[in-house]
């Protein structure tokens, strides 16, 4: 089955193809995609946005599909759960992941909790309008400094006590079965399969 996802990021498309590669979708993106002005408050309304905005820009190109959207962000406990839905505004719009990893790491310096986790929402519309939504997390701590060159975002800076490593030292198999994105994955090929 031939879904879009509604994002730009090539990390994160290449992760989510990954994770669906041996089940019935197909993702693939949409050129002309437009990212909606996200909210501050829901991944789970970010990703509805995202995937709606998407399904309604296709249709708009006369092309009736499936479209899948994912809203994700890093929640830290000493932060009070920020950067969370805004994590990838975390440090200004302009920032770089590198700027804003460094940033995190600057604020939890003195800090000795150093727990954390990634959310994942996901959205799918089917082509008929049929709308599902799951959620995923995985829990962790933010390390004393950059470690690993896989991966996007905070993964460098992630460390998963299971594996004894950072999501960036992790290969992509190995995260793509224990990540939030993951968790989220495996919830939507259930409910679409039921």
């Amino acid at each position: 089955m031939r879904v879009y996802v509604a994002t730009k990021n090539v990390g994160k498309l290449a992760e989510m193809q990954a994770l669906f590669a041996d089940g019935p979708l197909e993702l693939m993106t949409f050129a002309d995609y437009q990212d909606p002005v996200e909210g501050d408050t829901s991944y789970t309304e970010n990703a509805a946005l995202k995937a709606r905005a998407l399904h309604n820009q296709l249709k708009r190109a006369g092309m009736n599909a499936n479209v899948l959207a994912d809203d994700s962000g890093l929640e830290v406990f000493a932060l009070d759960g920020r950067p969370g839905v805004v994590t990838a505004y975390y440090g200004g719009v302009g920032a770089t992941w590198a700027q804003r990893r460094a940033l995190l790491l600057e604020e939890l310096a003195a800090e000795p909790d150093r727990r954390a986790r990634f959310v994942s929402a996901l959205h799918f519309i089917a082509e008929d309008g049929l709308e599902q939504a799951t959620f995923g997390t995985v829990d962790g701590l933010i390390a004393r400094e950059e470690r690993g060159t896989a991966g996007f975002s905070f993964d460098p800076v992630f460390f998963y006590p299971p594996k004894a490593k950072t999501f960036a030292e992790l290969s992509s198999e190995e995260k793509n079965q224990v990540s939030h994105r993951a968790h989220a994955a495996r919830a939507l090929l259930a409910a679409l399969r039921a």
